[in-house]
């Protein structure tokens, strides 16, 4: 079984914080996982990586104000975002990195706005 199921998306204003959630299902949260984002018009983007070792990798848009985190126990995947910007406006999805599966999740829609 192949699944992904993200929540924790919101209103926010410019400068608040979310922090959303991934629960996968073993066959995709046993790989190195991402947090992506899709914008209006725009391609979807990896903005923070975790390998099954805990080292992380950032965008530069979001280095310093998003922290990933997993816990290998619940087979879930965090993304704790700060000092949330309107260009963070997006839909949020997680996945493998690299993608192991042709499957999204229904993402999570994260609205920085005042």
């Amino acid at each position: 079984q192949v699944q992904v199921v993200e929540s924790g998306g919101g209103l926010v204003q410019p400068g608040g914080s979310l922090r959303l959630s991934c629960v996968a299902s073993r066959s995709i949260f046993s790989r190195n996982m991402g947090w992506y984002r899709q914008a209006p018009g725009n391609q979807r983007e990896l903005v923070a990586r975790i390998t099954t070792t805990g080292s992380t990798n950032y965008a530069d848009s979001v280095k310093g104000r998003f922290t990933i985190s997993r816990d290998n126990a619940k087979n879930t995947v965090y993304l704790q975002m700060n000092s949330l910007k309107p260009e963070d406006t997006a839909v949020y999805y997680c996945n493998a990195v690299p993608l192991a599966f042709d499957y999204w999740g229904q993402g999570t829609q994260v609205t920085v706005s005042s």
